[in-house]
């Protein structure tokens, strides 16, 4: 890989990761998005993942795949919200990140499932998420990614026609 030349030091790009993350999460959580909110989601959530690649450890690559998958799920991209959530779910088992992190992994690969239309592997998905929920000790955490989880059994699958 060739090394990027940057005049921008580590904690920069830190602030700048963590920054572009909780924008892309604004923009989540925003009830109306125009098509440019959904653009800028797209781009904030890549370059927070970039910013994380020079300045975070794998906790912060596996968050910033999941969050890449989220925002494709939303806009309703299978392909690459499925892309994603793989990279996530992968950097989860590689480096042993625990079951609250191996748990939103699931949930996205059942999201992006469930925006490709299959109810078959969104379900099964939605088990192991479910699954791993069950084994993360603090209750907040355990809350907060359940709830997610049932956002995801509640989307309709698309109708092909």
């Amino acid at each position: 890989m060739t090394e990027l030349k940057t005049s921008v030091d580590r904690e920069t790009h830190r602030k700048l990761a963590i920054s572009l993350f909780n924008y892309t999460w604004d923009l989540i959580e925003k009830i109306e998005r125009s098509e440019a909110d959904d653009e800028s989601m797209i781009n904030a959530a890549h370059a927070s993942r970039f910013h994380w690649g020079l300045a975070g450890n794998p906790l912060n690559f596996a968050r910033g795949e999941w969050q890449i998958s989220r925002v494709y799920s939303l806009i309703g991209r299978a392909e690459p919200a499925l892309y994603h959530a793989n990279k996530s779910f992968d950097l989860c088992l590689n480096n042993d990140l625990g079951a609250f992190d191996l748990g939103f992994a699931y949930e996205a690969l059942a999201r992006a499932y469930a925006v490709q239309g299959d109810k078959q592997k969104r379900d099964e998905n939605i088990l192991m998420a479910k699954q791993a929920a069950q084994k993360v000790q603090e209750d907040g955490d355990k809350a907060w990614l359940l709830k997610n989880i049932d956002t995801v059994a509640s989307l309709s699958l698309p109708k092909w026609e």
